[in-house]
């Protein structure tokens, strides 16, 4: 029996495989997460010296793959066997082998997120295009939630081209009919973004960024225009019961935003997921 037949034919077997694969990679997540908004920010700034007619700024060019995985701290190159997802940060108790320094506890939950979504996946669609389809929206997903947590940025060059992809996937009805994914990212756009407009019509601030409307809009390509309604429900409370509950402990100060976006991706994650009672579509 080869390996597809094997993982065709065994539950098991393939949900240990996703999980591994997650693992790998969560750990190009990292990277992804790191180094996707320096990348923006020194392309914006390019852009910023050509229309000043400024020099060029000379310097080493940075993009997922190139330079190697290095230490944040001194900047020494990691070996391959100390970049093993997880294990690697457990083995070292959390400090870079190089200088000793303490290294983010996000490094490793962003592995361990990406191994057990992936293991979920596979359980909940089994061998086939689905599950393909399914893991790159949870891993895109997890990528833009933690840059957005970190930065308030939610790249468009993840974004968008999850978007056109959920609208391809849906030709063939895989997550909704092609009429209601059309509607659903036009609808998840506007929603938010009449939001936006009136509150800041009312207040004058703006209240939530542009990559929220577009995130809202790649599930609504992805899930339909009905899933739309228990979606905001869902990422609207948690995000209220977050918010308080980081005001209360005074990890978030008075005037300080929070970001939108991890708590919409963590609602797409668990419309994907989770069986939903069909009384909480819309029709």
């Amino acid at each position: 029996m080869g390996i597809v037949e094997l993982l065709a034919a065994s539950p098991a077997a393939l949900v240990a495989v996703c999980a591994l694969f997650g693992l790998m990679v969560g750990s190009f997540l990292n990277v992804v997460i790191l180094r996707l908004p320096r990348m923006l920010e020194n392309a914006w700034q390019s852009e910023a010296r050509v229309v000043l007619e400024m020099p060029a700024e000379q310097g080493e060019r940075l993009s997922l793959i190139r330079p190697a995985s290095r230490c944040p701290h001194c900047g020494t190159p990691i070996a391959p066997w100390r970049n093993i997802p997880v294990l690697s940060w457990l083995l070292l108790r959390g400090r870079a082998a190089c200088c000793g320094k303490p290294v983010s506890m996000q490094y490793p939950l962003v592995e361990a997120g990406a191994g057990l979504l992936a293991a979920a996946c596979a359980w909940r669609f089994g061998f086939g295009w689905e599950l393909a389809a399914a893991l790159v929206l949870v891993f895109t997903l997890l990528a833009a939630a933690v840059i957005d947590w970190n930065t308030q940025l939610l790249p468009d060059n993840l974004t968008l081209p999850l978007l056109w992809l959920g609208l391809l996937l849906n030709l063939n009805g895989f997550f909704a009919p092609l009429s209601q994914a059309v509607i659903g990212a036009a609808a998840g756009y506007l929603v938010l973004w009449s939001v936006f407009v009136l509150f800041k019509l009312v207040t004058g601030k703006e209240g939530m960024g542009y990559g929220d409307f577009k995130l809202l809009a790649v599930l609504g390509a992805w899930f339909g225009w009905p899933a739309l309604p228990m979606l905001l429900l869902m990422a609207s409370g948690a995000g209220a019961v977050v918010g308080i509950g980081m005001r209360v402990s005074g990890q978030l100060g008075a005037g300080h935003a929070m970001p939108f976006g991890p708590f919409i991706a963590a609602a797409g994650v668990l419309w994907l997921l989770l069986p939903i009672p069909p009384a909480l579509v819309m029709p």
